[in-house]
């Protein structure tokens, strides 16, 4: 095989959407060795022991899901190339995996070649944001979400899971299951999030979440 294709490494917990991924990248002539895993607690061993060029990593998986899972990357190899694709197309999702640490976004209701496109940018350097995922804001929408901003930015990437399917709606069982943690774990991650955004109940995080465009 060419030294000089891209190796990618595909973190998808939907087996029918990591095949599509597959299909689309090896048809590109300068896509290498692809390996695709479901979780993202698999990233960081499969990291080591395949040496990708470019990790292609969802946000919303079971388990510890992506942010986290980019950010244990980033802590094993901080030159790790990791581009974000989600269905997610709102600024918050956008700035987090940033924060945590990956060089590219691209959601998943684009065309298909963009995801190919990003791949190649990613590996050689750049950064690659999908046109539109990060708009400039107006003064009255900043003003709109300044208040619960900074807070948000204060959760944890587990944290900010949980506090989104709490605001969807999720109860704490079916959020434990979901996330694959114990019921009580989710109970102390629900008071930790409350004490942070200084809510209540369920209904006020909700609300802060339609107001910073979370939910």
């Amino acid at each position: 095989m060419d030294k000089a294709k891209i190796k990618v490494l595909l973190v998808d917990d939907h087996i029918v959407v990591r095949a599509g991924f597959r299909m689309l990248l090896a048809s590109q002539n300068y896509i290498g060795e692809i390996v695709d895993i479901d979780r993202g607690e698999l990233a960081v061993t499969e990291y080591k022991r395949f040496a990708p060029d470019v990790v292609v990593m969802d946000l919303s998986m079971p388990g510890i899901g992506g942010l986290e899972a980019i950010r244990r990357l980033c802590k094993h190899d901080p030159q790790v190339l990791i581009l974000v694709y989600s269905i997610h197309d709102e600024n918050v999702y956008v700035e987090r995996a940033l924060q945590a640490g990956a060089k590219g976004y691209i959601c998943k209701n684009s065309a298909a070649v963009v995801l190919a496109e990003a791949v190649s940018l990613i590996a050689s350097g750049k950064r690659y944001i999908e046109p539109g995922l990060l708009p400039e804001h107006s003064k009255s929408c900043e003003q709109e979400q300044k208040r619960f901003r900074h807070e948000i930015y204060t959760l944890s990437p587990r944290e900010f899971d949980v506090f989104r399917l709490i605001s969807k709606g999720f109860n704490a069982h079916n959020v434990a299951k979901e996330l694959c943690l114990s019921y009580k774990t989710i109970c102390n991650y629900n008071t930790q999030i409350k004490n942070k955004l200084n809510a209540n109940t369920s209904a006020d995080l909700a609300n802060i979440a339609r107001e910073c465009k979370v939910i």
